[in-house]
């Protein structure tokens, strides 16, 4: 035995003496017992790191994994911040999603709160995240926490905190709460009273819904007939009810999807994103041939679109996110919206257009709604991510509930004109040019990987890609006028745009493409959109290359 080794069993065993949940402690017991130290080592390495996007991480023992020591932890921080900032006495609200450990999380999380002085309300049962995010403002909390994962694999959980705003966490929010984390010593010193919060009944969410009928124009058509897959998440009851509320069709069910399922059993990652993730919803379009397909991910936050390309027996395609971004901007403005358009700087510059024709205010934010969300005057946000706010003053943060409204809305008025969705992406590209994106993106075990790929870019710059010169080349960890530093690149080049920055919330490098193609009429775009894939598959393969990835 080495002091390495004895101080490794130490700490895993003082951690096991402390931990509240048996599954956990169970886990925790067979590790030391069996010796296994290289996992021991992997749980123990170090702490989660709380952040702008909370905690997330994979469902374990120790204090490298999501648990409820950690949870438990993450609480009290949070609540010695609220009491420091004099909220001390202020409600808090907690909200959770379908997945493992996520009632038991937020359960903990309330006994913290109502232990530290504060008020503490647990939302009914799991809901969407947006219905937590309004129900910060509507309560007038001081703050609010959601228990998901989000779209992540099935073994994974994450703590997400809200302030009094209804926005999620930024700098030096998350730095001082993190320090208020790490100063709690022990599990011991953090009173967990077994009563005495409130657990809410449906009130909130009639709140909320009867909020959703104003995201939509009094008396628009309401036609558009759509497949809708929940993804095994919890977005499926509250999107009917509102799809209900509004006079649309009951969306079509994909069976398979429908009910919250912690475990995921059709996907291989719960994110309509994914390949094969909308495979069943496409599926059950082919039998029942909707106007459009809707999709949640599993904490409903997100609203993905897929669309079929041609007439009968046509093939159904996912709508990229900037084009969804696009159209709901399109549509907002032909019914007169006022106020700011913003998105982040890895979504497509194709708002920034639409909205200074309009003579609407725009912003570039960095990536993430906790920045969407606070741009002042917003009316419209979006993130390449698929990611929509279209009812800022109730939901300040994205809200896959709300844009699915809006994008049914806007398919039945195209419907009623004999058009579709994707006429309109034409005539958009006609108006503005083509704004084609992509995206490069690169999931590793080895967080190594990453940090080398970033490390590379900087030292060997590239001067070009796809034989279009880098015009400009920026490192955004410097920051610029307009926006606060981050870890990430941005090149511009002769009619293409690169951003470069590791992903915050999974162990991915990303890389957003965008190129704009002139387009001089309908006739030109096939030509148009020839040109722009081959630029994009160009740019991924040069890109590769220069990162070593």
């Amino acid at each position: 035995m080495t002091p390495v080794h004895d101080d490794l069993i130490a700490r895993a065993k003082a951690w096991l003496a402390e931990d509240p949940d048996p599954e956990t402690r169970d886990e925790l017991a067979k590790l030391i017992d069996a010796g296994d130290t290289a996992e021991l080592a992997a749980r123990f390495s170090g702490t989660l790191q709380f952040g702008t996007a909370g905690l997330r991480g994979e469902l374990g023992a120790g204090p490298m994994r999501m648990n409820r020591s950690v949870v438990i932890r993450a609480a009290a921080g949070l609540a010695a911040y609220l009491n420091r900032k004099g909220a001390t006495g202020g409600l808090v609200v907690i909200g959770y999603d379908a997945r493992h450990k996520s009632a038991d999380f937020a359960r903990d999380t309330a006994a913290v709160m109502t232990g530290a002085g504060l008020r503490a309300a647990v939302l009914p049962r799991p809901l969407p995240t947006p219905v937590l995010a309004f129900a910060i403002r509507h309560l007038g909390a001081v703050a609010g926490v959601e228990v998901t994962a989000s779209h992540n694999p099935p073994r994974d959980n994450g703590y997400k905190v809200y302030l009094g705003d209804g926005s999620q966490i930024v700098p030096p929010a998350d730095a001082e709460i993190a320090a208020e984390i790490d100063a709690v010593r022990s599990l011991n010193d953090v009173p967990r009273p077994d009563a005495g919060w409130d657990t809410l009944d449906d009130t909130v969410l009639d709140a909320y819904l009867a909020r959703t009928d104003a995201v939509l124009a009094p008396g628009s058509p309401r036609t558009a007939r759509t497949v809708y897959t929940a993804m095994h998440g919890v977005g499926k009851g509250t999107l009917l009810a509102a799809f209900a509320r509004a006079g649309f069709p009951a969306p079509v069910l994909v069976a398979e999807q429908a009910e919250p399922d912690p475990d995921f059993p059709t996907v291989a990652f719960p994110n309509p994103e994914e390949p094969g993730a909308m495979d069943l919803a496409f599926a059950k379009a082919h039998e029942t041939d909707p106007d459009l397909i809707v999709a949640n991910d599993p904490d409903a936050d997100r609203c993905a679109v897929a669309v079929k390309e041609g007439n009968q027996g046509g093939a159904w395609r996912m709508l990229r996110g900037d084009e969804v971004g696009a159209l709901l901007a399109t549509h907002l403005v032909r019914r007169g919206a006022r106020g700011t358009f913003a998105e982040s700087i890895v979504s497509s510059s194709l708002l920034g257009r639409i909205a200074e024709k309009a003579g609407l205010p725009y912003e570039e934010t960095l990536t993430g709604f906790k920045w969407i969300a606070r741009v002042e005057g917003l009316r419209y946000g979006y993130e390449e991510a698929l990611g929509y706010c279209v009812d800022p003053e109730g939901v300040r943060d994205k809200d896959g509930i709300t844009a699915a409204l809006v994008i049914t809305e806007l398919a039945s008025q195209l419907k009623e004109e004999g058009r579709t969705l994707l006429d309109l992406l034409d005539d958009i590209a006609v108006e503005y040019g083509l704004h084609a994106t992509d995206q490069l993106s690169v999931r590793v075990q080895d967080l190594s990987v990453i940090a080398r790929a970033m490390e590379r870019l900087r030292e060997q710059p590239p001067t070009a890609l796809a034989g279009l010169t880098i015009t400009r080349a920026e490192d955004l960890t410097r920051g610029t006028d307009e926006l606060p530093p981050t870890d990430g690149l941005r090149y511009t080049l002769d009619g293409a745009r690169v951003i470069v920055r590791p992903s915050g919330t999974e162990p991915k490098l990303k890389c957003y493409l965008e190129v704009v193609v002139p387009v001089a009429s309908h006739e030109g775009l096939p030509e148009a959109h020839a040109k722009a894939t081959d630029l994009l598959a160009a740019i991924k393969r040069d890109l590769s290359t220069a990162a070593g990835i």
